[in-house]
């Protein structure tokens, strides 16, 4: 408490005595219990609501973070579909062609898929056309993948 040996407390106890007299001694220690009993409540309550602020300030600054993220990933949703953009820049390779419009745009920082070059997209648009034995009267389309 006040780090006071018993020789000090006996001291005091003692002037208190003679001072207060032993009459009105006990009302004088019971008021002095009280009124200790109260700053010790009211120092708790001083320590509780200051670590409350201090949680909530940091529940602030942890909640402006989340909401900055959470704008980032609703400014960046309309125009972000992965399973799409995918599958059409692998259409597109496979088909030898420009990506469809509706194929969103690309973001800055996105990685690069190789495209076909001129000589390539045209190979793959006309393909060279393959020795056939077959007559032609009998010769069937030839139906290649679908996508």
């Amino acid at each position: 408490m006040l780090d006071m040996s018993w020789g000090e407390v006996m001291l005091i106890g003692g002037v208190a005595l003679i001072v207060i007299g032993p009459k009105d001694l006990p009302k004088a220690l019971r008021t002095l219990g009280q009124v200790t009993t109260k700053v010790r409540r009211m120092a708790g309550e001083f320590q509780h609501q200051f670590s409350e602020a201090i949680r909530e300030a940091e529940l602030d600054e942890v909640r402006r973070d989340v909401e900055g993220v959470k704008r980032t990933v609703d400014a960046a949703k309309p125009g972000f579909n992965p399973v799409d953009t995918i599958r059409n820049e692998i259409r597109s390779a496979v088909e030898g062609r420009a990506p469809s419009p509706a194929a969103p745009a690309k973001e800055t920082g996105s990685f690069d898929v190789p495209r076909p070059g001129a000589e390539q997209q045209a190979a793959v648009a006309n393909p060279p056309a393959a020795p056939s034995t077959a007559s032609p009267a009998t010769a069937k389309p030839e139906t290649g993948p679908t996508p």
